[in-house]
């Protein structure tokens, strides 16, 4: 496989740190790349280098002669008063083809992207259709490597799917940054992690994400034991040296030189050790024993003329861990203020515990000045900090968070948004609470964070409510899962695969019952009787039902084909949406066999 993209040694600081050093990778046409890396690894700057956007301090970066290198950073920007179609009319402005023909390309991508408005002005977009419109100009310029720092960031779960799909058929090669352990697992065939830990700068490993963990664990369990082999090997030099002096002066040089660099080579390790600590994540319960936080019937709330949700019915006790799914504005973090007590609910009452201690990691974040010191935004004007009535230093505090204590003057403003997001984790955790309500937390955190984050939620007592498009997360934290369907609907899931199985059957048009949300001790007794005689008769029909939608793809590619409609972009943008169509129904009729095959196995 031909080589697109080389670095040779290149090394990057900031101020006195050092951000990366010596790092020598190459990266192949057509391959699917995962880029992992702790907060603060500088993965965003990478892939700033590998852009030509900033320029190393040293080393190189050389790429294929022609080749376009594309960048899709995390922040979207676009011109003022851009529409959804000249933001991508811009994009290939001065590419060498007749006008008719690139706004055949236009429409053609737009329609691919799932965009049926092309003359909405982007303003009115929202964070995830941003995205969508931010990478659809990457793909319109044919990039033969595409950059993708955090794609997933804004993203809903039918987005990130979405992205996926869009992904696994692109004819490029990509690199891309994400912490959406799924997402990685699905999309990559190779992935590499950016961290000093390793003797290179660098952990490649070829396959998905679930081999990358396999070979990293040998790796480590194998540099842990290292240092012991390796200071025994140092003890026995030394105290050889030490004792025999006339071996001091007869032992060959070479052997001298070997056992001091074998010295220098346990400190290097021991070192590089060190920094493979995880943050200290760790929420404060009030230790409350009621069996009642929260009780909240007969929720229902409209925004505008639309309607969110209704007949929404909770009890929130200690040991609840309760995520909520459902697109971008479908009433999530509405729902959420609602509980909180922030606004109204149009009908029915919540009710909490007196004396109710709620923390809630808000999606939008508190806002840190970029100009305050770390030291400030973690501990204030004091020294010390008080955690579960032990007083801690600040410099301990931040350690626990994995900041070096040389970072604690440093401005808010120059921290990876990573370690911006470790910052609010670590002034909530000096607020006990009975009740954590968590929207969005995941974004930008690095796995090992996620990890611990992940562990902590698992081991928290009190009640818990999490927002979060991080399926690992949902799957690993939450027992029971709301879904948002929309038009008030609602309904209750056990993880995020009956959440899906339920979107592909609505796919299909066939409703799930959802107005009528069952308890998990229903729904295991509704699983344990096998297939309806309705499902049985789905069951024994799909595979022709299949063949056919298969067909109807074929016939829709062929459409696509046509030699007389590269010339009409009404009607190439027409068959698009039919080819589209075909695809979706392909794939929910996929996950709807599965579905019946899985519950006819039971």
């Amino acid at each position: 496989m031909a080589t697109l993209l080389t670095t040779k040694a290149i090394s990057k600081h900031f101020g006195t740190r050092e951000i990366f050093t010596n790092l020598s990778i190459s990266f192949d046409e057509g391959a699917h790349v995962g880029f992992l890396g702790p907060n603060g690894a500088g993965k965003t700057t990478f892939l700033k280098i590998l852009a030509g956007l900033v320029h190393a301090d040293s080393g190189e970066v050389n790429q294929r002669r022609l080749a376009r290198i594309g960048f899709l950073p995390q922040e979207d920007q676009f011109r003022p008063r851009d529409t959804v179609e000249s933001a991508l009319a811009a994009a290939i402005a001065d590419q060498p083809s007749e006008q008719h023909e690139q706004e055949t390309q236009v429409n053609i991508i737009l329609s691919k992207f799932g965009f049926d408005n092309v003359h909405r002005p982007v303003e009115e977009l929202s964070g995830g259709w941003r995205k969508r419109l931010a990478l659809a100009r990457e793909v319109i310029q044919r990039p033969d490597l595409l950059l993708l720092d955090e794609p997933t960031n804004h993203l809903d779960l039918e987005g990130i799917q979405w992205l996926e799909e869009m992904l696994l058929g692109v004819p490029f090669a990509f690199l891309v940054v994400s912490h959406d352990r799924y997402f990685l697992e699905r999309v990559t065939d190779r992935v590499v992690e950016l961290n000093p830990i390793y003797p290179e700068g660098y952990f490649s490993v070829s396959g998905c994400y679930s081999v990358f963990l396999e070979k990293r664990a040998d790796f480590l369990e194998a540099k842990q034991a290292q240092p012991v082999t390796l200071a025994n090997i140092v003890r026995r030099e030394a105290a050889f040296l030490k004792s025999n002096s006339k071996a001091q002066r007869t032992k060959s040089k070479v052997r001298i030189e070997e056992a001091y660099r074998l010295k220098d080579e346990l400190r290097d390790l021991k070192h590089r050790n060190a920094q493979t600590m995880t943050a200290g994540i760790d929420f404060e319960s009030t230790g409350r024993g009621s069996k009642k936080l929260l009780e909240a019937k007969g929720l229902a709330k409209t925004f505008g003329n639309r309607l969110l949700f209704k007949d929404v019915s909770l009890l929130l006790s200690p040991g609840t861990r309760l995520g909520l799914l459902g697109s971008n504005g479908s009433g999530k973090t509405t729902l959420i203020r609602v509980l909180t007590g922030d606004l109204p609910p149009d009908e029915g009452t919540v009710v909490p515990a007196e004396n109710l201690r709620v923390v809630v990691f808000d999606q939008m974040r508190e806002e840190l000045p970029r100009d305050m010191s770390l030291r400030q935004a973690l501990a204030g004007r004091d020294d010390h900090v008080s955690f579960r009535g032990r007083s801690i230093h600040i410099s301990s505090w931040a350690k626990q968070f994995l900041f070096r204590v040389e970072q604690l003057d440093m401005p808010v403003g120059e921290l990876s948004g990573g370690e911006q997001a470790r910052i609010l984790i670590a002034r909530l955790m000096l607020r006990p609470a009975d009740l954590l309500i968590l929207d969005e937390p995941t974004n930008d955190l690095d796995i090992a964070t996620l990890d611990v984050l992940e562990e902590s939620l698992c081991e928290f007592p009190g009640a818990i409510v999490l927002v979060t498009h991080d399926r690992f997360m949902l799957d690993r934290v939450c027992t029971e899962i709301l879904g948002l369907v929309g038009e008030g609907r609602v309904g209750r899931y056990g993880d995020c695969a009956q959440w899906q199985a339920a979107q592909a059957r609505r796919a299909l048009g066939k409703d799930d019952n959802i107005a009528k949300p069952k308890s998990k001790k229903t729904r295991a007794k509704a699983d344990q009787k096998g297939l309806t005689a309705s499902e049985q008769k789905e069951l024994k029909e799909m595979e022709a039902t299949i063949q056919e939608a298969d067909e109807r793809v074929e016939t829709c590619v062929r459409a696509m084909e046509d030699p007389e409609v590269a010339g009409d972009h009404v009607e190439a943008q027409k068959r698009w949406e039919e080819l589209e169509a075909a695809k979706n129904r392909v794939k929910a009729l996929y996950a709807r066999w599965e579905e019946l095959e899985a519950k006819a196995a039971r």
